[in-house]
C-alpha cells in the first residue's frame, strides 16, 4: 500500500504496518488534515531552534520561547498543545516523535526560577492531556508510551518551616528519567527524583514516588511493584 511505504520511508522503520481498511473518504479526511499541519508547521519551523524533516502542527498550538525548542525528523504536535520552552537545556525533541492534543511541556514555572528543560528520544509518543514538567528536568528515552492524562513532576514545594507560608519556602529539584521501552499507563503521576527503568510498565492511576528497576510492572498508590517481567518480584515499594 502507497501510505505504507510512505509512512516507513518517513519512519525510517521497514517493519511498519499499516494494518487497518479505511474508505476512500477516511483517507481524504486523515490526508488533508495532515497537509494544513503541514502548511503550519512550515511557519512555525521559521521560529523555532533547529527542526529536522516534516513538521505536523496542529490547531491552536502555542510555543513559547520557540528559540529554545529544537526537534528532529517527523514531529507531530496535534491541537491545542501549549509548550514553554524556557529552561536551561531548553525541550529537545528527536525522531518520529508525537505529541497529542491538550498536553502541556514546561520547562520553568515561576520566572524568578529558570528549570532545567525537557528531552524526548525517538519513537516516542506523549497521549492526550499530558503534563510534563521539567523545572527539575525530565529525560524520556526512545520507544516510550505515555498515556493520556499522565503527570510528571521534577519539582516540589518546600514546607518544613511552619512559621512561614509555603509559597515563600521556594522549592527542591530532582530530575526524573524514564528509560527505554516503557509504558506509562493513562493518569500515572511520576514524582520528582525518581527513576524509570529500561522496559518498565506503569499502571493507570499509578503514583510513582521512587525508583524502579528495569522491566518492573508498577501499580497502586504508593506504586509497588507487582512483578518484573523477566523475574517475578514481590511487596517492593515503588
Amino acid at each position: 500500500m502507497l501510505v505504507e511505504k510512505i509512512i516507513r520511508k518517513l519512519k525510517r522503520n521497514p517493519d511498519y504496518k499499516w494494518e487497518s481498511k479505511y474508505t476512500f473518504r477516511d483517507m481524504g479526511v486523515i490526508l488533508s488534515g495532515r497537509c494544513g499541519q503541514i502548511l503550519r508547521g512550515g511557519w512555525k519551523r521559521m521560529f523555532l531552534k533547529h527542526v529536522e524533516g516534516l513538521l505536523f502542527i496542529g490547531r491552536n498550538v502555542k510555543i513559547k520561547h520557540a528559540y529554545l525548542f529544537s526537534a528532529g525528523k517527523n514531529l507531530i504536535i496535534e491541537d491545542n498543545v501549549f509548550i514553554n520552552a524556557l529552561s536551561y537545556d531548553g525541550i529537545m525533541v528527536k525522531d518520529n516523535v508525537s505529541i497529542a492534543r491538550n498536553c502541556t511541556l514546561v520547562g520553568t514555572g515561576i520566572i524568578s526560577q529558570k528549570g532545567k528543560g525537557i528531552s524526548i528520544g525517538n519513537n516516542t509518543g506523549i497521549n492526550a492531556g499530558a503534563y510534563l514538567g521539567g523545572q527539575g528536568g525530565i529525560e524520556i528515552g526512545d520507544n516510550v508510551i505515555i498515556g493520556p492524562g499522565v503527570q510528571v513532576f521534577s519539582e516540589n514545594h518546600n514546607f518544613s518551616d511552619i512559621n512561614v507560608n509555603i509559597k515563600d519556602q521556594g522549592v527542591s529539584r530532582n530530575g526524573v528519567v524514564i528509560k527505554n521501552d516503557c509504558w506509562i499507563g493513562a493518569g500515572a503521576i511520576i514524582l520528582a527524583g525518581v527513576t524509570i527503568g529500561n522496559g518498565c510498565v506503569i499502571a493507570a492511576g499509578s503514583v510513582v514516588t521512587r525508583s524502579i528497576d528495569n522491566d518492573s510492572v508498577v501499580a497502586g498508590v504508593p506504586g509497588k511493584v507487582l512483578k518484573n517481567r523477566k523475574v517475578i518480584t514481590v511487596g517492593k515499594v515503588a
